[in-house]
């Protein structure tokens, strides 16, 4: 039915599917604020794992239907090509935020802590493409050990909420992590739960829509798989997080907004692990082309950057914001140039 389409119609099904997960997500923050508060796991847990996964779900379907449809690169780059365009997403959020610099303000050893586990993840790949070609049952191992890599992330984080062994140096800058109702914590998250699951539903709807659509302006105008999946599908799929994490700024919901991105960055990883149980032609890792490796190269240059941000914890910078934004708005800019003009 997409095949036939035409061009008007067809980018029509493409805005109507973004809209669609762009006001989801929206309402998705403020539901996940609330949870935060009454499930007492707090912003930076919850915005790293459970919404950064939902606003992550469209991205998912993007990945998967192209790897099981064979198109490796598409969904390689639809996955990596989200992570560097959502920690840029944090520069915008500093621009947003005019009390000072946005990682300075987010002092949190759960966002470092997962920065280290994104590098880490990014890695692996890497070494998977570069090994020998091992696959068992069209698995190959490294994706099992990104799932337990993510999986024991998350748990470690909840413990470093629990009992922290450092605290940041607490400024009149930093911003604690607290409900604003303190009767939220004797409320129930059942019923937030069950909006926010039929809100990641229609996300993942979205998702489909947009992965058919990109894969067909692929086919019908012979375009890089890279180009539309790390450019385009991937930006449009990450406009979730853009739009959860300017709402999180302006609520005062600031670790919602960075855990939320850093862990919806660490999440993104797993579309790996997805896309290469979709993809039937053996290790996804070995059908890497040298424009995805690029972005995953990217991913970790602003992965380290963010990380130095937050570490760093500048209170003031160029144009009131930190070094870390204009460093990666540079990065980013730089990066798409280079990917443009490269396949032109």
């Amino acid at each position: 039915m997409i095949s036939s389409l035409p061009f008007a119609p067809l980018m029509a099904v493409f805005a109507v599917a973004a809209g669609v997960v762009i006001v989801c997500s929206l309402r998705a923050t403020g539901l996940a604020d609330v949870i935060a508060d009454r499930t007492r796991l707090g912003e930076a847990i919850i915005g790293g794992t459970l919404l950064g996964a939902a606003t992550s779900l469209s991205g998912t379907v993007v990945s998967v239907t192209a790897a099981s449809q064979g198109d490796a690169s598409f969904a390689i780059s639809n996955a990596i090509g989200g992570i560097a365009a959502q920690t840029l997403f944090l520069a915008f959020g500093d621009l947003l935020y005019r009390r000072g610099n946005l990682e300075h303000a987010v002092a949190e050893p759960a966002n470092l802590f997962q920065c280290v586990v994104l590098i880490g993840m990014l890695s692996l790949p890497l070494a998977a493409m570069t090994g020998p070609e091992v696959a068992i049952a069209g698995l190959h191992p490294v994706s099992v050990v990104l799932f337990l890599v993510y999986a024991t992330s998350v748990r470690i984080s909840a413990q470093m909420r629990e009992t922290p062994m450092w605290k940041p140096t607490q400024t009149s800058q930093t911003r604690h992590d607290e409900p604003e109702d303190g009767a939220e914590r004797h409320r129930s998250a059942a019923g937030p739960l069950m909006i926010f699951a039929a809100l990641v539903c229609l996300m993942g709807a979205g998702g489909y829509a947009i992965s058919q659509v990109g894969a067909e302006l692929i086919q019908r105008y012979q375009l890089g798989s890279s180009l539309v999946g790390a450019l385009i599908t991937a930006v449009v799929t990450s406009l979730p997080e853009l739009v959860t994490t300017l709402a999180a700024i302006r609520r005062g919901a600031l670790q919602l907004a960075v855990g939320g991105i850093i862990g919806g960055n660490t999440f993104d990883v797993l579309f790996l692990v997805l896309s290469d149980i979709a993809y039937r032609d053996g290790s996804i890792y070995h059908a890497m082309q040298p424009d995805d490796v690029f972005w995953i190269a990217v991913g970790l240059l602003m992965t380290s950057v963010l990380l130095g941000g937050l570490i760093l914890r500048q209170k003031d910078g160029p144009g009131g914001i930190g070094i870390e934004s204009v460093l990666l708005f540079a990065i980013y800019i730089g990066a798409v140039v280079i990917q443009v003009f490269a396949q032109g």
